[in-house]
């Protein structure tokens, strides 16, 4: 803001000497991110704009009102210019970063770069303008009947006048014309629909080339894939019989370990056990084990049998020596003229 001082008139000298006034100008627009050396370097046009993007004009609730305390607005010049120089400098290396930030390489001659989405669902772009049709039943009304056509009152006199065959037209000159046309147009159509056929039968044959020259790499991609899976399936086969090896190495040498400790601990316990075992009978004679629990109870049993099958006998012969002897003595008694009774 400039300030001009001006002179009063002679009139005014009696109250004040001096009035203060104030030229008005446009506000400056300083747009929201700093410019390019090139041009803040050209400081002498003046830029304008408008006052309602100013952050110094105060736009709506006035009753809300952010407030700065009066520390911020007392702050030194020095500390500003500190600040300033800080987001110029930031600004500086955001720019710079976007300068040397690499990009998509410019498409090859003849090909052009096209928009791909990337989103998950796929979405039909399409320029056509959605037309629907629309129909309205309207009410029943009746039909006004067509006007007839004026026809004047007939007037003079009617006058006839005869025409030769031949005189006005001849078909066989005047035809001439039509068929060379028709015939033009049927040659012309023809060699067009002859064209089409050799071009389409050109697209099937570049088409069947590009199918096989296709069909080809599939090929040729799926030898390398299952190359390649033959490969990955014998690797992990050795790995796997690596492992298992190294595996069968660590238990082997464990087991062996193991064996090693058992046999150095058992050295000195076995003589001690032995003589333990010895001492409560543990140890004896397979021999004489055999016979007293085997051979012993064998042949009590056999001759409790003997014995058991002679008393049985005995008791038998006793029975019928009995018997016998019964009967011989009743028969005798019966001999007898007065038996006993």
């Amino acid at each position: 803001m400039t300030s001009v001082l001006k002179p009063q008139t002679q009139k005014e000298s009696t109250n004040s000497t001096y009035t203060f006034s104030s030229r008005p100008r446009p506000a400056q627009n300083r747009s929201k991110y700093r410019e390019p050396v090139s041009e803040q370097q050209d400081d002498t046009a003046s830029q304008y704009g408008n006052i309602m993007y100013d952050r110094r004009v105060v736009r709506g609730n006035t009753y809300a009102q952010h407030i700065m305390p009066l520390t911020a607005q007392l702050e030194p010049a020095a500390e500003i210019q500190k600040q300033t120089e800080t987001r110029r400098r930031a600004l500086a290396r955001k720019r710079t970063r976007e300068q040397y930030r690499p990009t998509t390489p410019e498409a090859l001659q003849g090909r052009q770069h096209i928009d791909v989405q990337t989103e998950l669902y796929l979405e039909e772009l399409s320029d056509r303008i959605e037309v629907t049709d629309v129909q309205c039943q309207t009410d029943a009304f009746m039909d006004k009947p067509a006007t007839p056509l004026f026809i004047p009152a007939k007037s003079g006199r009617d006058v006839a006048t005869q025409i030769e065959h031949g005189e006005l037209f001849d078909f066989d000159r005047e035809v001439q014309a039509t068929l060379e046309v028709l015939v033009g147009k049927t040659v012309e159509q023809s060699l067009l629909e002859v064209m089409e056929e050799e071009e389409l039968a050109v697209l099937r044959a570049q088409q069947r080339a590009f199918e096989e020259l296709r069909n080809g790499e599939l090929v040729e991609v799926q030898r390398l894939e299952e190359q390649e899976r033959r490969k990955r399936q014998e690797k992990d086969a050795r790995l796997a019989e690596e492992r298992a090896m190294l595996q069968k190495d660590m238990e082997t040498a464990e087991k062996i370990a193991a064996r090693a400790f058992a046999q150095h601990y058992l050295s000195e316990l076995l003589p001690s056990v032995y003589n333990t075992l010895r001492n409560q009978g543990y140890f004896y004679d397979p021999v004489e084990k055999d016979i007293e629990s085997d051979f012993f109870p064998w042949l009590m049993t056999e001759v409790g049998n003997n014995l058991e099958k002679r008393c049985i006998a005995r008791q038998q012969l006793d029975s019928l020596i009995l018997d016998v002897t019964q009967r011989q003595l009743e028969a005798y008694w019966q001999l007898e003229p007065n038996p006993p009774k």
